[in-house]
């Protein structure tokens, strides 16, 4: 088996070769080509070559390697080891010509995140991190923030797009983050929202309906550059578990909790 850290920075060359051939076609994109997969969810040509070339470069480095993809442009299977990808997190953003979007890539080994790479193409960052060997953008050694506080604290987060079961409940969230610290961001990708907690431009991230190829990318940055991570009901879940709460150290406790709180209620009440 190779090393976790060569092989990040071998993942890494892949997303930003992708990366950058992505950049290039959102120049000339014309919106007729978008397909709607559901209810604001949105993919084209882009997403579906991204992937292909992702998946392509990916089998060389680990033939025996499962897939998880997003746009299933291979047959989605876990394995001992197993990629999870999302080849344009950010598609929306993409489309309408707002740039930031990125390609996200995690390794799975069994249910351990092994490699982490996140490549947002707008500003030509290149994120990536391997299991105990720290977090890097574009080859600098990166840590969360060290705001003590969340009245200190910058957070980001994704509104829902298709499941709204917990909107009121979210949007009472909101309003409480809003008088407790000093800003909230919705950029619209999370595998960016993460890779910018793990160099600390964010305190925080918080996002429900996910699924695991946005956060498999960004969610071991966030672990090797000193952050902490959890679903919205404080366990390890926040992979498959279709919620998750990253931060700094610091502020993870009262922030976890306020999350927690909220939405908890939210879950009583529809019982």
């Amino acid at each position: 088996m190779k090393e976790w850290k060569e092989l990040s920075i071998q993942i890494g060359d892949l997303a930003r070769s992708t990366g950058r051939w992505i950049a290039e076609e959102q120049s000339g994109f014309k919106s007729e080509r978008v397909e709607i997969k559901d209810h604001n969810s949105l993919v084209s040509y882009v997403d579906k070559r991204a992937e292909e070339q992702l998946v392509e470069g990916l089998s060389q480095l680990l033939p025996e390697a499962g897939f998880i993809t997003e746009e299933a442009t291979v047959t989605n299977e876990r394995k001992e080891l197993s990629w999870v990808i999302d080849p344009l997190d950010g598609t929306t953003n993409f489309i309408h010509g707002i740039p930031l979007y990125a390609v996200s890539i995690g390794l799975l080994q069994e249910d351990e995140l092994v490699c982490g790479v996140v490549y947002e193409c707008g500003r030509d960052e290149l994120f990536r991190a391997a299991l105990g060997s720290g977090a890097f953008c574009n080859g600098t050694p990166i840590r969360v923030s060290a705001a003590n506080e969340l009245s200190q604290s910058v957070l980001a987060t994704g509104f829902p797009y298709h499941d709204f079961s917990r909107i009121e409940r979210f949007n009472k969230l909101l309003a409480e983050l809003y008088r407790s610290t000093r800003g909230l961001r919705r950029f619209g990708s999370a595998a960016t929202d993460l890779a910018w907690v793990a160099c600390g431009r964010f305190d925080g991230f918080f996002e429900y309906g996910l699924n695991s190829w946005d956060v498999a990318g960004g969610a071991l940055l966030v672990k090797e550059a000193g952050g902490r991570l959890s679903d919205f009901q404080g366990a390890d879940d926040f992979l498959f578990g279709k919620s998750i709460i990253s931060s700094n150290s610091h502020i993870f406790e009262a922030f976890q909790q306020m999350v927690k709180g909220r939405m908890e209620s939210d879950e009583m009440d529809r019982k």
